[in-house]
């Protein structure tokens, strides 16, 4: 079989076309990942992921999502519960650790049973980012909350939750996002906050976690440590902090390709990311002339990087024994939401 190459794509719509089956095969992308449009009721994500599979010819091929809760959870009612934001459970934490503490888990774990039967192995969760006063909010209630110590402890459980319900966990956004001033889906954020601070602050919970099979960079300048270029394009802040003092030695994935806080057509942005140490290109948005040119660029999944890939797909277990309607009436009850009557409703469906 053909090598894979060091790139995550996406897809235009709700089943491939024969553009992009032939884009597929040709390329042999290590993985995918679906948004929205990608999702409409069971059985045609299923048979979407299958097909992605089936052109790369691995029947395991990380497919990825994002499922955070809140705003951000591509799978929706009834596909899935809709689920509080980290912020909630880190307010609960705030009033009961060791509730707040087993609500990530619990969270995670339904997670993981909602994605794990349409097919999906890995979700790009937990966020690490610790928000401070005057940041952007495209982090905002994404994050557990501004204690470093505290979002490491539920991004842990977090973590753990997805990994006993057979799903990988994709850290993000190493080494921060909490910080920045931007949207870095519109713009570029520069952060200046001296090196000790960020140490001391932003690191601490990436740090905590450096453990994990997967890391998603952050498009962020930080001054301190490269005053030119963002994390993802960063040889020093990939290699010094993010490999160095962080001590993350697992997969790290860019953000997304076709953000707009990275410069360049998307061959130089694909070039510079696999050149500063990332060891995956994801590119999101379906745009075929754009996957086009990351794909010419990408390299063949080798050396260190093919390691970590596959050292981050061994962490895939068998499902624990956690029984769903029970984990859904428990989180329910710690959180005070809905969630038994939605399951039952999506479990009708689908």
């Amino acid at each position: 079989m053909s090598e894979s190459k060091a790139i995550i794509l996406g897809a235009a719509g709700t089943e491939l076309n024969a553009d992009e089956r032939a884009f597929f095969r040709a390329e042999r992308p290590w993985g995918f990942i679906l948004f929205a449009r990608n999702i409409a009721e069971a059985g045609q994500v299923r048979a979407l992921i299958a097909a992605m599979r089936d052109c790369v010819g691995r029947p395991h091929a990380p497919v990825f999502v994002d499922q955070e809760g809140g705003r951000v959870q591509r799978l929706r009612p009834p596909l899935a519960p809709s689920y509080p934001p980290a912020a909630e459970i880190g307010a609960l934490w705030r009033r009961d650790r060791e509730a707040g503490l087993r609500a990530a888990w619990l969270m995670s774990r339904l997670h993981a049973f909602d994605l794990s039967r349409l097919g999906f192995n890995a979700d790009c969760l937990p966020v690490l980012d610790v928000p401070v006063e005057g940041a952007h909010d495209v982090i905002g209630n994404r994050a557990y909350g501004r204690e470093p110590a505290m979002v490491a402890a539920l991004g842990r459980a977090a973590a753990e939750g997805l990994l006993a319900g057979g799903v990988l966990p994709v850290v993000k956004h190493i080494p921060g996002h909490g910080r920045a001033g931007a949207d870095s889906h519109l713009a570029l954020p520069r952060v200046d906050a001296p090196l000790e601070e960020l140490r001391r602050h932003d690191f601490v919970p990436f740090k905590a976690l450096s453990d994990m099979p997967m890391a998603m960079s952050a498009h962020v300048v930080y001054a301190a440590i490269d005053s030119a270029a963002p994390a993802t394009t960063s040889r020093k802040v990939i290699g010094e902090i993010v490999r160095g003092e962080i001590g993350f030695d697992g997969l790290l994935m860019s953000d997304d390709v076709s953000m707009k806080a990275l410069s360049g057509d998307f061959a130089a942005r694909t070039d510079a990311i696999v050149a500063a140490g990332c060891d995956v290109v994801l590119h999101c948005n379906g745009v075929m002339d754009e996957a086009r040119a990351v794909a010419s660029r990408a390299p063949v999944l080798a050396g260190r990087a093919h390691a970590r890939a596959n050292a981050a797909l061994a962490r895939i277990a068998p499902p624990d024994a956690t029984p769903e309607e029970a984990a859904r009436a428990e989180f329910e009850e710690l959180m005070g939401g809905p969630l038994v009557a939605a399951a039952k409703e999506r479990q009708r469906i689908g």
